[in-house]
């Protein structure tokens, strides 16, 4: 058992993978970072060059100043939203008239900017008027801007029940909503502050003019082979309103990248009310590269007319403190370098006045030399570790075979 007991540890300790540690003659190669303020935050922007010569996921990026590295984050401009919803009161729900008409108590939310409503009804346009205050049923109350909203399930053109308003932190809100929508059909109210940041996009390869298959619109777009596609943006003559077709986003082999999303625009008016919505941009569910197949469902209804389509890529930021250097080195180009933890990373803010330092031209590390070999003991000697392990099977076999006559002896 104890011979057995050391083969196993033997095998455990020959797999032992030793985490790399970064060394400037280890990456291929390097660039000049060129810093016009060297007092205030600073950024680059990863363009073609990084992408192809670093890992995909760039973890091996590393800036130096000398012999020292200088901590940064990888930032990616993709914006996004920040919420927190929270259920609001409904209160003197009822109608004036032809109109349905309700309070809503924010109670203790401090500030915020979007109210949902939860509405049971199809086929709609009403306008919503609003006025907030700081008592109930307090006059004059305040107004604030009205909304559209709307249901379009007939027609297959989506649908709204949000209200946006300016920051505000009124305790309740008045809501009259025009004839369409009973005090029945009014389920209930939610609302949050919406903190929004802007996507920062680079456009990217090059698609072709769409050609027809079928009641399918096809277009085939290439990009750099390791620049990331995170969105695809149409361009819809004006003209053509009221649509909304089903996107499929495939590469050369057919792999579909996410679920099937869409395109819409919407131009209606009704009883007076006009509606005005538009969605032209289609994410790709994951990564891609390389080329991409564009496949658009127009059912039974005309092609679209699609007068150009682009690739985006959600620009990626280098942010980091130059403190007072007005020259560092950026050095990528090691495969076997896992990302960087550092404490800047973990207490970032991106300054909004951020200043964009250039990079020089891409060159070879003249310094550098290839990593040794440090692949576990196992993956190097494959034919000694197969002997060994053979050898194991047969003292183990052996020592079971003697063991056996022991028994049939006594």
């Amino acid at each position: 058992m104890k011979f057995a007991s050391f083969l196993l540890a033997l095998f455990a300790a020959l797999g032992v993978v030793l985490t790399q540690e970064p060394s400037i003659s280890y990456f291929t190669n390097v660039r000049d970072i060129r810093i016009s303020q060297p007092g205030a935050q600073n950024y680059f922007v990863v363009d073609e060059e990084i992408w192809n010569r670093a890992r995909p996921d760039l973890p091996d990026l590393r800036i130096y100043d000398g012999d020292s590295q200088v901590q940064y984050v990888l930032n990616e401009q993709r914006g996004g939203t920040s919420t927190h919803e929270e259920s609001a009161r409904i209160l003197n729900l009822g109608s004036v008239g032809e109109r349905t008409e309700f309070d809503l108590d924010l109670g203790q939310i401090g500030e915020y900017d979007r109210i949902r409503l939860s509405l049971d009804a199809e086929d709609f346009v009403v306008t919503a008027a609003v006025a907030g205050s700081n008592e109930l049923g307090a006059k004059p109350a305040t107004q604030l801007p009205p909304a559209t909203l709307y249901d379009f399930s007939r027609e297959e053109l989506g649908s709204n029940a949000l209200l946006k308003l300016p920051p505000s932190s009124f305790h309740y809100l008045h809501v009259r909503l025009s004839a369409g929508i009973s005090p029945a059909q009014v389920k209930g109210a939610s609302v949050y502050n919406l903190q929004e940041t802007k996507a920062v996009w680079t456009n990217v390869g090059s698609c072709s003019a769409p050609s027809q298959i079928g009641r399918t619109t096809v277009i085939t777009c290439n990009s750099p082979l390791r620049v990331p596609v995170d969105r695809v943006r149409f361009q819809v003559d004006p003209k053509q309103v009221n649509f909304r077709r089903p996107v499929v986003l495939s590469n050369a082999g057919n792999y579909h990248y996410g679920a099937a999303s869409e395109i819409t625009r919407v131009r209606m008016n009704r009883a007076g009310t006009t509606v005005i919505s538009e969605d032209m941009d289609t994410p790709i569910g994951e990564r891609s590269s390389g080329p991409l197949k564009i496949t658009v469902d127009n059912g039974d209804n005309l092609p679209l007319a699609i007068s150009g389509v682009q690739l985006l890529s959600a620009e990626r930021r280098v942010y980091f403190d130059p403190q007072d250097r007005s020259l560092l080195r950026l050095y990528y180009g090691d495969s076997k370098l896992g990302s960087p933890v550092y404490d800047y990373a973990r207490f970032f803010k991106a300054d909004p006045t951020a200043i964009q330092a250039e990079l020089g031209p891409g060159a070879h590390n003249q310094a550098y030399s290839a990593r040794p070999d440090d692949r576990p003991w196992s993956e190097r000697h494959k034919a000694v570790l197969w002997m060994a392990m053979l050898l194991a099977v047969i003292v183990l076999a052996a020592l079971a075979i003697r063991g056996l006559r022991a028994e049939g002896a006594g």
